[in-house]
């Protein structure tokens, strides 16, 4: 079989699957809003207008599809994690969604390695780099979030005293917080005063925001504010001064930052230089590195070695840089 007709039937396969999640994530937001439309007016307006029965039992069997799709996965271990990592970077995917995802870039990258390189031992390796390309992805997406509202807690917090201060209760405080504050704390707080107005007592739902954003700062104002609705006190001044104390401890981690960005970037170039000189030398020049990647007895060696060194040297930078606060 021929690579152009491996690349068709490759690329063909993502185009379903591509298709598959989309038409997973519009059911998904339909169901959403047919359930938020039982309490409201406006989402109960908007779908009053649905068309024939024919479509209504096409969306029914593509919800009992993404139901049973989650289902499955929600059994395994790591259907937990995945859940609390896509709470955190803020992306609405259900389990099933970001397992395609995997599968996806993994088959992609594949296809990317063998059609570039000419050499599905090539693509292969490639393919496996690709699988951690979604796990990445979240994984900044969760840094990026918990950096931007840890940065802006000390103003969130001004606002919160100022709110108290006037006169309003914590509810209606974290009510002007989600419609005065930036994101990420505007969908945050918006998040726990939807969860109290649906019944969720005030300690479970910031035990909910501080799980989506594991700060310790955040640790701080909640262990807080519920001792405050038990034994009760000014509030007020409590999160004035850890408004204070957490100004001083960003200003802290930012010095400790600018300090160790030399040696994290030290890291990362002596990190990827021979990966990136190699694909280079191997695109120049692919029978002399093709030796490397054709001998099994030596090469293949050579080439786990390498990459265990650079792993290894990687890992021991990034402990040597991450300073303990």
């Amino acid at each position: 079989m021929s690579l152009p007709i491996i690349i068709g039937g490759g690329l063909l396969a993502l185009m379903v699957l591509g298709f598959g999640i989309v038409s997973m994530r519009r059911q998904r937001q339909e169901d959403i809003e047919e359930r938020l439309g039982r309490y409201t007016s406006e989402y109960g307006s908007l779908l009053a207008d649905f068309a024939s029965e024919e479509n209504i039992n096409y969306e029914e069997q593509q919800s009992l599809i993404t139901r049973r799709l989650d289902a499955a996965l929600s059994d395994t271990g790591f259907a937990q994690k995945w859940r609390v990592q896509l709470a955190r970077a803020d992306l609405k995917l259900t389990v099933a969604e970001y397992a395609a995802l995997h599968g996806i870039s993994m088959a992609g990258s594949f296809l990317i390695g063998t059609a570039l390189f000419s050499s599905p031992i090539t693509g292969g390796v490639l393919g496996i780099a690709g699988f951690f390309f979604p796990r990445f992805y979240v994984s900044q997406q969760q840094t990026s979030r918990l950096r931007k509202f840890e940065g802006q807690l000390p103003d969130t917090l001004s606002l919160w005293v100022n709110a108290l201060r006037s006169g309003y209760s914590v509810m209606q405080s974290m009510e002007a917080i989600a419609k005065e504050s930036p994101e990420p704390t505007a969908t945050e707080f918006r998040r726990v005063v939807q969860e109290n107005q649906l019944g969720i007592p005030m300690e479970d739902a910031l035990d909910h925001l501080l799980a989506r954003m594991p700060s310790e700062d955040l640790d701080l104002v909640n262990t807080a504010v519920n001792i405050q609705r038990e034994v009760g006190g000014n509030l007020a001044e409590i999160l004035d001064s850890i408004a204070h104390t957490i100004r001083d401890r960003i200003k802290l981690k930012g010095e400790i930052r600018v300090l160790t960005s030399q040696g994290r970037m030290t890291g990362w170039v002596i990190s990827m230089l021979p990966i990136i000189l190699t694909m280079f030398l191997y695109l120049v020049s692919p029978s002399y590195m093709g030796l490397m990647i054709k001998n099994r007895m030596c090469g293949w060696p050579m080439i786990g070695c390498g990459l265990g060194l650079i792993a290894t040297g990687a890992a021991a930078i990034q402990k040597i840089v991450n300073i303990e606060y």
